[in-house]
């Protein structure tokens, strides 16, 4: 089995600085560090964070988030060269970017996103300029050209090669103004992954984000696509969303394809889990879909 190196970018660029940059600390003292095989593979620093909106852009911190995305491109590529499997804490939605920069150096890939949230927000309707609303759309290539372009390459995934698992965010997002969702691109909200069967629509998922050309795909959780009456602690909460046993399935079965190349794990805020329970749940959580890996 690769060994689990584990990856702490705590970048809160794409958000603001609400005590989700704690999130490494939070789950490494909760165990995660001793999880079978696991390894410390380096903390990223993000630069300052800047609360002005750039007028250019119409997101916050754009330059940052773009310098950020490369260092940790180089990180989690380390990793990848060397054949461990890189667990990425964040931070915000927004270091999704250097993750699939990684990937994106390497060949085409595909994405298994994981979130209560679709985040496909273009700058003008996104409220506050946070990058963390518009992580998908980036990587997509819809947005400013300062995070769509990075190093030059065009964008991250190709629409076709992207399954968003288990958002319920549609109406609060219409009614936003959001863009939306482009046809090409799978869409499995949460109550069709209720209707199928969550492991059921994982495997699904990972079908299809294998049957095509892709070498491999990256899994993103943000954890808000639980069910906001287990895991309150996330900055922008919406009722509903999956029960622990639901995404430790999905976790489990995403990862037991060899194929799968990473995790990354954003949103989690730990000055909203002060006695640190749900930590320790998130990280068992993960503990069991980890233990999933080949080999």
């Amino acid at each position: 089995m690769p060994a689990l190196e584990i990856i702490e970018a705590p970048s809160v660029l794409g958000l603001r600085p609400s005590g989700v940059q704690d999130l490494p600390e939070a789950l490494l003292t909760a165990g995660l560090a001793t999880l079978p095989g696991a390894v410390r593979a380096g903390r990223i620093e993000a630069p300052a964070y800047d609360p002005r909106r750039d007028e250019d852009t119409g997101i916050l911190n754009a330059a940052g988030i773009a310098g950020y995305s490369v260092e940790l491109a180089d990180a989690v590529g380390n990793v990848l060269g060397r054949g461990g499997f890189p667990l990425v804490l964040g931070g915000d939605c927004s270091i999704l970017l250097g993750n699939l920069l990684a990937l994106h150096r390497r060949g085409r890939h595909g994405l298994l996103f994981l979130d209560g949230h679709t985040d496909f927000y273009q700058p003008s309707a996104e409220p506050a300029g946070e990058a963390a609303s518009m992580e998908l759309a980036l990587a997509t290539g819809r947005g400013p050209r300062i995070l769509t372009d990075l190093e030059g390459s065009g964008p991250l995934l190709w629409d076709e090669d992207v399954v968003a698992f288990g958002f319920r965010d549609e109406a609060q997002s219409a009614a936003a103004g959001m863009q939306p969702l482009p046809r090409r691109l799978h869409a499995m909200g949460l109550d069709r992954v209720r209707a199928t069967g969550a492991a059921a629509a994982a495997r699904v998922a990972v079908e299809r984000l294998t049957a095509g050309e892709t070498a491999g795909f990256w899994v993103h959780l943000d954890v808000d696509v639980l069910d906001d009456a287990v895991m309150p602690a996330v900055d922008y909460r919406l009722p509903g969303g999956l029960t622990w046993a639901e995404l430790e399935a999905v976790l489990g079965t995403a990862l037991a394809d060899e194929r799968a190349r990473g995790l990354d794990v954003t949103i989690f805020n730990p000055r909203l889990d002060p006695e640190g329970s749900m930590a320790a749940r998130l990280v068992e959580c993960l503990r069991r879909g980890l233990s999933a890996r080949p080999g």
